[in-house]
């Protein structure tokens, strides 16, 4: 049967593709923004089966709330847009994400340590995030998510970031505010719910550490922590509130996991809400100094790098017109007009066979080898700020962060300014909008004749989206005033911005990219 749905056209710019998912409060689908030259995103329609008064309500407050936390956390799925259809049904518009479904992480093997270590501290960074609230109205109020489980999280690949998870459906989550009541109706998926939450009392951040507890036992062990005789409402509601969970060894006596988050790992899945941690942030100061212990068991390996790395390797001379974007990279030279100096400029880099945006930078030789040495090690940041007015400008910030290198807290910031009202300016920014990648390109300042590293760099789709947005309308905005005056407004706003950064940079550890 075909779906009436394929080919409509939403407020006359959503053009609806596919069917790609459904759930329990929707269906969503594959779309084209038209009015933003066919940027993929994702439209999630409330079921047809629920559209009373309530629903909408509550479908409308999960589109708001995840409209807020995305501004927050990477971690959270971004919503951008929100409407009704032709036929009254409620829908909001969400970043596209191709990824793995944590379910299918899961299925396939229990975690090796260093991979759960990575994608626990990105589920707990986001979590957190909702636990620490909205602002709506002046008044901030906590989130309980209420539905934590494999299925609700995804895994994207990043360029700059490797793994990047994704929480979804904050469907039944529900903001703690003084003046509402909980519902008294229990809602939730049966596995991973707490013993409070199957008798629809009311819900704190424990709640959802309790469902993190039983999420991390199956991540590390391949095995759920409880199992119910029945998948029935009755049978796991006596399993959540007197069934002893499995131990690790009971569980699998093949999978190693240290005892301090073992011990960690069980507190989360005790029966009552005062046993377990408090906070996210408890747990995060469990999994920070595990991740330190491991990664120090990597400097080995660096070393290795790094004598490899000085070996000469000889390769066949190449046509560079016949060269990939990074291959042309590193056959570059510092160009004749720029000093030998630490600067940091964009650059329009053309063979014949493709055209990239970069950006040019010069270091110290020993600070680009400990770059690559240590890449394991390194965090990113990427943005773009834009002001229309006086003149119509863009800030692109790229921040690296290494924190064997970079102990004085503060990040290598690479900063500089695209001028939407110049060829080159609005050529980089198209370049940004179309490619999957940018490039970095590290010169020495003792040996500036040749590119010393290259660095691909990968902007988000809301990244790319929003310069769409912005160089279109800078097509239209006069300029009142100097592009200097513009760019001395958006430094004074990055540095407004910019001790959160870095502390973010420097206590998310495992976050190598920050939208």
């Amino acid at each position: 049967m075909t779906d009436p749905r394929i080919g409509q056209l939403l407020s006359n710019r959503y053009q609806l593709i596919k069917l790609i998912g459904r759930g329990a409060m929707g269906q969503v689908y594959k779309a084209e923004d038209v009015l933003l030259g066919g940027v993929i995103v994702a439209v999630k329609f409330l079921s047809q089966t629920l559209l009373t008064r309530k629903m909408r309500d509550r479908f409308r407050s999960e589109a708001r709330t995840c409209a807020l936390l995305s501004t927050k956390s990477m971690h959270i799925v971004r919503v951008m847009d929100y409407g009704v259809d032709d036929q009254e049904v409620p829908y909001y518009v969400m970043e596209y994400l191709e990824g793995n479904s944590f379910s299918e992480i899961i299925s396939a093997q229990n975690l090796p340590l260093p991979r759960f270590l990575n994608l626990a501290r990105q589920i707990c960074a986001g979590i957190q995030c909702a636990h620490q609230g909205i602002t709506i109205d002046g008044c901030t109020y906590p989130i309980i998510h209420r539905d934590i489980k494999p299925s609700n999280l995804l895994v994207i690949q990043d360029s700059g970031f490797g793994e990047l998870v994704k929480i979804l459906d904050f469907g039944i989550s529900k903001l703690m505010q003084a003046d509402a009541s909980q519902t008294s109706s229990y809602m939730g998926t049966l596995a991973y719910s707490s013993p409070e939450q199957m008798e629809g009392r009311e819900l704190d951040s424990r709640s959802d550490i309790y469902s993190l507890g039983v999420m991390f036992f199956e991540m590390l062990t391949g095995k759920m922590p409880l199992l119910a005789d029945t998948h029935s409402f009755g049978s796991w509601y006596k399993t959540h509130h007197f069934q002893p969970p499995y131990s690790f060894e009971e569980a699998n006596p093949a999978a190693k996991v240290p005892k301090v988050l073992e011990s960690l790992v069980m507190s989360c899945l005790a029966k009552l809400p005062q046993a377990r941690p408090d906070t996210i942030d408890d747990i995060l100061k469990v999994l920070e100094p595990l991740e330190q212990r491991y990664n120090a068991t990597r400097q080995i390996s660096h070393r290795i790098g790094e004598a490899l790395l000085r070996k000469p390797v000889a390769a066949p001379v190449r046509n560079a017109d016949d060269l990939s974007p990074d291959e042309a990279c590193q056959l570059t030279t510092w160009p004749k007009d720029k000093p030998i100096a630490q600067i940091v400029f964009p650059h329009i880099l053309e063979t014949k066979r493709e055209t990239s945006a970069t950006i040019w930078v010069m270091l110290p030789q020993q600070e680009i080898e400990n770059i690559q040495i240590g890449k394991l090690y390194n965090q990113f940041f990427k943005t773009f700020l834009c002001i229309q007015s006086p003149h119509p400008v863009v800030m692109w910030v790229t921040a690296l962060y290494n924190q064997l290198q970079h102990k004085d807290g503060n990040p290598r910031w690479l900063k500089c300014f695209l001028d939407l009202k110049t060829d080159q300016g609005q050529k980089l920014t198209r370049l940004l909008i179309e490619k999957e990648s940018f490039y970095i390109l590290f010169f020495a300042v003792e040996d500036p004749h040749h590119c010393a590293y290259v660095m691909p760099v990968q902007p988000t789709t809301a990244q790319r989206s929003q310069l769409l947005e912005w160089m279109l309308a800078s097509q239209t905005w006069a300029s009142m005033g100097k592009a200097a005056t513009s760019k001395d407004l958006l430094r004074s706003e990055f540095e407004k911005i910019k001790p959160k950064i870095i502390d973010a940079l420097i206590h998310a550890r495992s976050i190598k990219a920050l939208t």
